[in-house]
């Protein structure tokens, strides 16, 4: 038996306008995904409790059937895992963006522009990272380089009692005074902030940027604090010997802390250019290699959905469905019996350009039990069957174990 996890990242939304009254997944075209809803279970899950963030760190161990409510710390400790950093237990971490922030004199005046600084390059943030550690690295923070945008502070001995930290995706477009740390203990965390526009508003890499017409990654953004909590091994808690695919270091974080067998793959980005036939290729040597389980994570819906890129959205739906799931379904005909399972981690909606925590699609395919489902694949289809998973931590023991 193979399982294949497909996570769509911010698949789930509400109908637009453009898209002729249509969500991005009832307005794609995906022949794949439609042939296996038409023999498939249906429904929808709560992947994100009320009381939750509905951000990929939880949303993501509730797919993968690690409670939230038990084992999540924050979100930078997994990704902090991912790049290499051994965290002690009296460590604090924290997601640092690059973002573009507009040019007012004041800093609290300023605006952001974009929280990834254009999608900036891994090799064009490493040098920026790099300097940033130089002026602000001591016994007390560390910073690390991650993936484009993505990278992380570790504070020795520091506290997680900092006030509320914005998400830079969740007020893209707004000026910042209204969410700038304003907590005591925040203070050195702001200051860094602060001075981190001086030191690279002007740096040679952002001045090649702007003279290329991209944006510049010209401030830090601190949030997603966390401290490091331990993930049962997933071959512990399932049987199986599982894979992680994916371009981001919060899911290779928790693959890593999980005991999965983590894959990198060249040229995957996290957006639309990632290479789609590479997590495919990727997935299918997995299973080769005697692998039970592959989970690929693919981030583009999401980023779609937080620049309201309509078009885009939808055509990276499109991608996966032709460039993912068909190639390896092709494959997984080769083995006696599969299983799959399709959904986002949560919703993106293009109009709020946000994460919500909205029960999201699910799609269950069983080789060998196939059952009467759907004509395709959508929010309004996983709604009208009528089955709903309260719980979203029970759903991956429920796909293993379906019929």
């Amino acid at each position: 038996m193979k399982y294949l996890v497909l996570l769509c990242d911010g698949m789930a939304d509400y109908p637009v306008s453009e898209l002729g009254g249509k969500t991005p997944m009832g307005a794609s075209d995906t022949p794949n995904t439609d042939r296996l809803a038409k023999k498939a279970r249906i429904g929808l899950v709560k992947t994100v409790a009320d009381n939750m963030k509905p951000g990929s760190d939880v949303a993501n161990l509730s797919v993968l059937g690690y409670d939230p409510k038990i084992y999540y710390s924050g979100r930078s400790p997994l990704e902090a895992g991912s790049i290499g950093i051994d965290m002690k237990p009296t460590d604090v971490s924290f997601r640092c963006n690059l973002v573009t922030l507009s040019d007012e004199k004041n800093y609290e005046d300023k605006t952001i522009l974009d929280y990834c600084a254009d999608d900036i390059s891994t090799a064009e943030a490493k040098i920026l990272v790099e300097c940033l550690a130089e002026h602000f690295n001591n016994d007390e923070f560390q910073l690390y380089s991650g993936v484009s945008y993505r990278h992380c502070l570790i504070w020795n001995n520091g506290t997680m009692d900092v006030g509320t930290l914005t998400p830079p995706h969740d007020i893209t477009g707004k000026p910042i005074r209204e969410y700038i740390p304003r907590h005591p203990n925040a203070a050195k965390l702001y200051d860094m902030m602060v001075k981190s526009y001086d030191i690279l508003k002007d740096h040679p890499v952002n001045l090649e940027r702007i003279k290329n017409g991209k944006r510049p990654a010209n401030s830090m953004w601190f949030w997603g604090e966390g401290v490091r909590r331990a993930l049962m091994p997933f071959t512990e808690k399932y049987g199986l010997k599982g894979s992680m695919i994916s371009a981001v270091d919060l899911l290779k974080g928790i693959g890593k802390f999980s005991g999965m067998n983590v894959v990198e793959v060249e040229g995957a980005t996290g957006y639309i250019d990632t290479n789609f036939e590479g997590k495919a290729k990727a997935a299918i040597d997995e299973f080769a290699k005697g692998q039970d389980l592959v989970y690929i994570h693919v981030e583009a819906p999401d980023e779609c959905g937080h620049r309201h890129e309509i078009e885009n959205k939808k055509r990276s739906l499109e991608l996966i469905d032709e460039k993912i799931l068909g190639p390896v379904l092709c494959e997984l005909e080769k083995y006696d019996d599969y299983k799959v399972l399709i959904m986002p981690d949560h919703a993106t909606p293009l109009a709020l350009r946000t994460h919500t925590n909205d029960p999201v699609p699910f799609l269950m395919y069983h080789k060998k039990g196939e059952v009467e489902g759907v004509e395709s694949f959508t929010e309004e289809t996983a709604g009208s069957t009528g089955e709903y998973i309260e719980n979203g931590a029970e759903l991956l023991q429920m796909f293993i174990d379906m019929n």
